[in-house]
């Protein structure tokens, strides 16, 4: 059993690890992530399945104190680099140092491929990360040296995991597809009801409703780091992906609507290459003309807030607007509104909850939550 941590953007943790609970695997919460512990079979269904994660990371043995650069790599070089790269597989590493007498970063990441060299037999091509793992398919090893303690890591992600495959189409102020599943999961939505997006842009937050809706794996359709790991069972994979059976449509549709006749176009092209164009409904159309189905439903969304999409404009009568039309066409339903301004919040004149904070785009944002009255 190996011990995998779940990276995940700051105020998704939580998220993550009930998303962990719901595969049968056991999480710890820390800050910026999840611990677990589990078979490669757990690491799979992880990956395969998560959908508030960032990336899964697996240790490469336990914490190893080094004051020294020789001391550094005799002992990285104990460590079972076998289980994860074959000799001479490209690798990028990533080194952080803090509070440690080894702080040249380069350093470091040199004396682990040379680590890697001794355990292996053969040299690996060191590549620079640019932060694109698209762009760099070498493995990406991650060093954390910290008051002169060292922790080594493998990437079993390859892509970040917000990288789902179909959004390639996107609107001026994209949301990430893992937020978009955070906020449909900390909405509380059931996954059977109706559900709304009048702000949708490129369709991220349905797309993922839909997605979620008929049990749609985010990560079936893309590729995993982990899989050019030497011990990887292509077996226990085939057998995961055999578990999966999609519905074919879901309960009640997904409503969403932009006024911006190009976001609409984007997002059902996106929702066209996620397979779930069926199960949206898309509107060009401005907020005060949406029109819910009777009955229960939720509202989650992601309405501009000046940060980048609207700057210099004052939203203050969006926003007032957005509560009217919700008091008037949607009474008894629930509220999800991700918003970097409390004031802009509270002209939708809702009593909203507020406690869940996370980031956007690197802008501290909130998701506010209520029902209308």
């Amino acid at each position: 059993m190996s011990t995998y941590f779940v990276v995940t953007t700051p105020g998704l943790e939580e998220l993550a690890a009930q998303e962990l609970l719901r595969l049968d695997l056991t999480p710890v919460v820390e800050p910026g992530g999840v611990i677990f512990k589990a078979e490669e079979d757990g690491l799979y269904r992880a990956n395969l399945h998560l959908r508030t994660a960032s990336r899964i990371i697996a240790r490469v043995g336990q914490f190893f104190y080094a004051t020294a650069f020789a001391e550094l790599r005799e002992k990285a070089g104990r460590l079972p680099w076998e289980r994860f790269l074959r000799p001479g597989q490209p690798v990028s590493i990533r080194v952080t140092c803090h509070k440690s007498k080894l702080i040249h970063t380069d350093a470091v990441a040199e004396r682990i491929a040379g680590a890697i060299y001794d355990r292996l037999g053969k040299e690996s091509p060191m590549k620079k990360s640019l932060g694109d793992e698209a762009a760099d398919p070498a493995q990406l090893v991650i060093v954390r040296v910290a008051n002169d303690q060292v922790l080594v890591s493998m990437d079993s992600s390859g892509e970040l995991l917000h990288r789902r495959g179909y959004r390639q189409a996107v609107a001026k102020a994209p949301l990430r597809e893992t937020l978009a599943a955070g906020m449909l999961l900390a909405s509380g939505w059931d996954a059977h009801s109706a559900l709304l997006d009048p702000f949708c842009g490129s369709g991220t937050i349905p797309i993922e409703a839909a997605m979620l809706a008929l049990g749609i794996p985010p990560g079936l359709h893309r590729r995993f780091a982990f899989m050019d790991w030497p011990g990887f069972d292509e077996n226990a994979w085939l057998a995961l992906l055999a578990e999966i059976h999609p519905l074919e449509s879901v309960a009640l549709p997904i409503y969403a609507s932009d006024r911006d006749a190009g976001a609409i176009k984007m997002a059902r092209e996106n929702a066209a290459r996620a397979g779930v164009e069926n199960s949206i409904h898309f509107e060009c159309q401005a907020v005060s003309s949406i029109m819910p189905p009777s009955g229960p439903g939720w509202v989650v969304t992601n309405p501009p807030y000046g940060m980048r999409v609207s700057e210099g404009k004052d939203l203050r009568n969006l926003y007032a607007q957005f509560g009217n039309v919700l008091r008037l066409r949607c009474p008894g339903w629930k509220v999800a509104v991700l918003s970097s301004d409390p004031i802009l919040m509270g002209h939708i004149g809702l009593k909203l909850d507020t406690t869940f904070s996370t980031i956007n785009g690197g802008v501290g944002v909130r998701l506010g939550r209520g029902q209308v009255a």
